[in-house]
């Protein structure tokens, strides 16, 4: 095995753990978020999530999508993710209205349902990256960020078309896309890693100290500064703040994840299972009441271990198995219906 070829099986292996890691902090932080008001505690691990569970997530993607960006496999991969959006979406939005009766939810295909935001980005993350593809890496970054600044002045509801996040965590789908795994080993030696690993717990208890500081609609990402009630000229710069905030967040949780192959590598294969059906469960735990009974310390944790073993249990090859066509529909019919088309038109 070459040098290459062994970085590349490397990096991958470190990506799935991390990968994993993240789903498990998407599940955490769904299941606690109707409690984060009531429980101090939960609201700081809750804001120390949001600082970067959804830029490494955006990261890893990018890291992904380079294998498969252009080409056969490019087009492949979006008339999969639309046919997810439209799967789910529909799905998500019928049990809402007629199971778990939710109000104040914008019910339309142009405004993608609470977690599948991150469906309709990673589509228009990967035109982007298409329409890029002949610049310089500094200057698709450079990009990435004044967009990300400029997309808060729309005066406009940033959940539409998902058009908000898309430019907010444009950055880091670049970044993830370049990511160069060899450098990354040379900087985060045993010593580099061990003290991100600690000021990524460091920064929990920053969280549970100052957090109050900061909204938490400028985690987010989903509202453009009007909505976020930063009138201001200069609200840009707040952006760029908050950038600077989950970049070293970012880094510092990169200390966390192993290098190592494991059994969290395997699972890590498994995580759009997790991340496109945990909201059945969390939202199925919210109108069942079960959270008016979660009030002290013991309640909590008995959350928190619910959580990770409904990750746990979501990413399993038997779930794989059996929702698979669900989940990761074939777009085999689509490409024949329009290779037919195209004969049809010759």
């Amino acid at each position: 095995m070459t040098r290459e070829s062994s970085l590349e099986t490397r990096g991958e292996t470190f990506f799935l753990n991390l990968r994993f890691m993240l789903i498990v902090t998407v599940f955490v932080a769904n299941a606690i978020e109707p409690l984060i008001l009531e429980m101090s505690g939960l609201h700081t691990l809750y804001q120390w999530i949001f600082s970067f569970h959804m830029p490494l997530f955006v990261l890893v993607t990018g890291y992904f999508a380079r294998k498969s960006l252009n080409g056969a496999a490019g087009r492949k991969v979006l008339l999969q993710i639309g046919l997810q959006y439209i799967i789910f979406q529909s799905l998500y939005s019928a049990l809402d209205v007629s199971v778990f009766h939710v109000n104040n939810i914008h019910y339309s295909f142009f405004a993608p349902y609470l977690l599948l935001w991150f469906l309709a980005s990673h589509a228009f993350w990967r035109l982007l990256m298409l329409g890029m593809s002949r610049w310089s890496k500094s200057a698709q970054f450079a990009f990435a960020i004044a967009a990300g600044v400029a997309v808060g002045y729309l005066q406009l509801d940033g959940i539409w078309f998902s058009i908000s996040r898309t430019f907010v965590y444009l950055p880091f789908f670049v970044i993830g896309y370049h990511f160069s795994f060899g450098a990354f080993v040379k900087l985060y030696q045993q010593y580099v890693k061990t003290a991100a690993a600690a000021a990524s717990l460091l920064l929990l208890v920053g969280m549970g100290v100052l957090g109050h500081y900061l909204p938490l609609g400028w985690l987010y990402g989903s509202m453009t500064y009007m909505q976020l009630g930063a009138h201001e000229w200069y609200a840009g710069v707040f952006r760029l703040a908050v950038y600077g905030l989950q970049f070293a967040a970012s880094l510092a949780f990169l200390g966390l994840v192993p290098y190592g192959l494991s059994r969290m590598t395997d699972l890590g294969r498994r995580t759009l299972y997790v991340f496109l059906l945990h909201g059945f469960i969390v939202r199925a735990a919210a109108v069942s009441g079960v959270y008016a009974y979660i009030g002290n310390a013991a309640g909590a944790a008995v959350l928190l271990v619910c959580a990770v073993s409904c990750t746990l249990l979501l990413a399993q090859p038997a779930v794989k198995r059996v929702l698979n066509p669900l989940v990761e529909p074939s777009v085999d019919w689509v490409i024949s219906l329009r290779r037919a088309a195209i004969r049809r038109s010759l």
